[in-house]
């Protein structure tokens, strides 16, 4: 009878051992769905997917990314947006104004993580920096000192240059208020600046042939996904006209552009991997605060400096994160 009593302790030990092992196999975890809505895909995105292998989401494993690019019409992000929605992803990430208002017009209970947007209390997305409200969250890049430090590093590369031309995209809600901080920082560097707008990319080639006619000096480009699209005959352009340009995104110099000056995007993206693992283990996007980049890099490109019959300031080569030779 001793031996019945302690072969049926025995059982239910190993009963009890066994019991959460099979529940686990049973219940393997959440496979999570996140929803990307921007333009295109652009190189920061891999920074991104980069930060959540490194919290631990695997695609085909506990993630899926479910992509919906608009491919620079802006016209289709509603019902890209909608589209996200219907599949009841887990978080929407977005890049750019447009992604993210239609992704907050689609949705106000499915969380969205802003990856880079420029003002996101301009726009009305958030409430406040420190107190965002609603469903959204993310980064802000509107900096109001950094297209003046873009000018002010322009002038270094070309001191003689004291008319601009700025190349600007209208269909992007925070194009109007960059151009107008570069028109303000132009005046207070005693520099012109003339507003040339394109709407298509068959608008450059018109656009440049302006620029030409007003007797540019430089180019500043106005921070928009269109350009870093259309960065490869931005950069062309400029180079046959003969206009030493600065951007923001490095993606531009990368292509043939001489400067670009600007937030490091793909730390912005990788952060934004954060935001998703704290709003999918539990944080509510109201409670977690926008942040501004804290770091800014600069890329010169010597190539194109040289076609343009420049020599670049030792200074502004020592300053540089990388310099294309």
């Amino acid at each position: 009878m001793r031996l019945s009593i302690l072969r049926a302790t025995l059982a239910l030990a190993l009963g009890l051992f066994l019991a959460p092992l099979a529940a686990d196999a049973q219940q393997p975890g959440k496979a999570y769905r996140i929803g990307v809505l921007a333009t295109t895909h652009w190189p920061p995105f891999d920074s991104f997917r980069a930060g959540l292998r490194e919290l631990g989401y695997i695609e085909g494993q506990n993630m899926a990314i479910e992509y919906r690019w608009a491919e620079q019409r802006t016209t289709l992000f509603p019902n890209l947006a909608a589209d996200l929605v219907r599949l009841q992803v887990d978080v929407i990430v977005t890049w750019g104004t447009p992604a993210a208002q239609a992704a907050k017009t689609a949705t106000s209970t499915i969380p969205i993580v802003m990856a880079s947007i420029g003002d996101a209390v301009g726009t009305g997305l958030v409430t406040s920096l420190a107190h965002p409200g609603g469903n959204i969250t993310g980064q802000s890049a509107l900096n109001p000192e950094l297209e003046g430090k873009r000018l002010e590093l322009l002038k270094e590369a070309v001191p003689t240059a004291s008319r601009l031309a700025a190349l600007w995209h209208p269909a992007n809600p925070i194009a109007a208020l960059l151009l107008k901080e570069t028109q303000v920082a132009a005046q207070q560097l005693g520099l012109q600046v003339q507003a040339v707008e394109v709407h298509s990319p068959i608008d450059l080639e018109g656009a440049f042939a302006a620029m030409a006619l007003q007797h540019a000096d430089a180019l500043v480009v106005v921070p928009d996904a269109f350009f870093v699209l259309n960065r490869t005959r931005v950069a062309e352009l400029a180079i046959h006209h003969r206009l030493p340009a600065i951007y923001q995104y490095a993606e531009h110099v990368h292509a043939g552009g001489l400067i670009a000056y600007g937030p490091n995007y793909h730390e912005l993206f990788r952060r934004a991997a954060t935001y998703v693992d704290k709003i999918l283990k539990g944080a509510k996007p109201a409670d977690l605060p926008v942040e501004r980049p804290m770091k800014f890099d600069l890329f010169i490109n010597l190539k194109t400096a040289k076609a343009l019959g420049l020599t670049m300031p030792p200074i502004l080569l020592f300053q540089a994160d990388e310099v294309i030779q």
